[in-house]
């Protein structure tokens, strides 16, 4: 791997922990912060419709870098998607719960847009190390900043006495920087392959990889989410305390960026095979929360990680494994709004089943995963 592409997978990788750290620092306390500005619990819980924003503005942004046919137009879209960033130092400035969620919106939309010509770049400069190691490293980077965002959160409000607008005003420094390293990876990476081949035909996706994305859809859907499900069952039964929930969450994340670089080698050596190991953890999940365990309950914890691992990685990876250069855009868009949507239908049918028959959330996980073997099976046997 030449040094210019090693630096500019440096800098993509900083530019992502940076990111994170900014991202999931605010977001770590919106929820409380809306409370504090007397926001209701319904106006609180618009909070997840900005989520949706997020997966229709990955499509768009999919669609436009690939239709463009443009390094300009690539470059520009990431950039406004990281520029999206300082929503969340701005929420210091935010005084009413409106102010809040419109802000979360910019942010979502903006990270919905960088994302797909984002990971393009990604697998074009990460061709040379193995798409699968590149993916793997990345998502540490990524982790890393995921962690340490909340944590410098924490601090900040522990040792201002709950000054949110100090907190929050902080995540200007890691916005900036993310930037600034974003910056010197376009300078060094002006032209993206992906945009070199016109734009005829660049919408003709294959077989092969309609296949996959739904197979990854269906895995989405059978997954538990966290924040939505998973904290919300622990702290209804009150099996343990709540600082254990964080902590639970905290291990999940820990797991995530352990198991990204080894998954990350192996779909490297062994392909497709490798991405089978998401929905067995994924199954595995729902009956292990339900139990009502402690420790099941960390062994959730533990597969929940290596799903999160699986696709933040070598599930992104495949995609550009599938496809061609010129296509990369378009599918990665679409890849990622079908995983998406299908990860919202499928948590709004699980805190039904919450409430009414909670064994039937291990039916649908059992059956959307098992659905999704299946057409993993068959995409290895397309593939051959």
């Amino acid at each position: 791997m030449e040094k210019r592409l090693l630096i500019v997978f440096l800098m993509l990788g900083m530019v992502s922990l940076f990111a994170d750290m900014a991202y999931e620092g605010g977001g770590s306390v919106t929820g409380s912060y809306m409370e504090l500005l007397g926001a209701s619990a319904l106006l609180t819980g618009l909070l997840s419709v900005p989520d949706f924003l997020s997966y229709f503005s990955r499509l768009v942004g999919g669609w436009v870098a690939s239709k463009s046919a443009s390094s300009f137009v690539y470059w520009g879209l990431v950039f406004i998607g990281y520029i999206a960033n300082f929503s969340m130092p701005l929420l210091a400035l935010a005084g009413r719960p409106e102010l809040v969620i419109l802000l979360v919106f910019v942010e979502r939309i903006g990270k919905g847009l960088r994302g797909p010509v984002r990971d393009v770049i990604l697998s074009e400069v990460t061709r040379g190390m193995g798409r699968g190691k590149g993916f793997g490293l990345h998502e540490v980077m990524d982790q890393t900043g995921a962690i340490i965002g909340p944590l410098c959160v924490g601090y900040a409000l522990y040792v201002s006495n709950n000054n949110y607008s100090y907190a929050f005003s902080l995540l200007t420094i890691p916005v900036i920087i993310s930037l600034l390293c974003l910056s010197i990876a376009a300078v060094l990476y002006p032209k993206v392959e992906a945009a070199g081949g016109g734009s005829s035909g660049k919408r003709v996706l294959s077989r092969v990889f309609w296949v996959y994305a739904i197979s990854s859809s269906l895995m989405m859907f059978g997954f538990m989410q966290w924040r939505s499900i998973i904290s919300y069952y622990f702290r209804d039964v009150g099996i343990i305390p709540d600082y254990y929930i964080a902590l639970l969450y905290t291990l999940a994340m820990g797991v995530d960026a352990i198991v990204a670089l080894p998954m990350g080698l192996a779909y490297d050596r062994y392909g497709l095979k490798v991405i089978s190991l998401a929905p067995v953890a994924a199954l595995l999940i729902p009956a292990m929360i339900l139990s009502n365990n402690i420790f099941t309950y960390f062994l959730a914890a533990v597969f929940w990680g290596v799903f999160m691992g699986a696709y933040e990685t070598i599930m992104r990876a495949a995609v550009a494994d599938l496809v061609s250069a010129e296509s990369r855009a378009y599918a990665y868009g679409i890849y990622s709004f079908l995983s998406g949507v299908s990860w919202m239908i499928g948590t709004m049918f699980m805190a039904y089943l919450l409430e009414t028959f909670s064994f039937g959330i291990i039916v649908l996980s059992l059956a959307s995963e098992g659905l999704a073997l299946i057409l993993l099976v068959t995409l290895l046997g397309l593939k051959e």
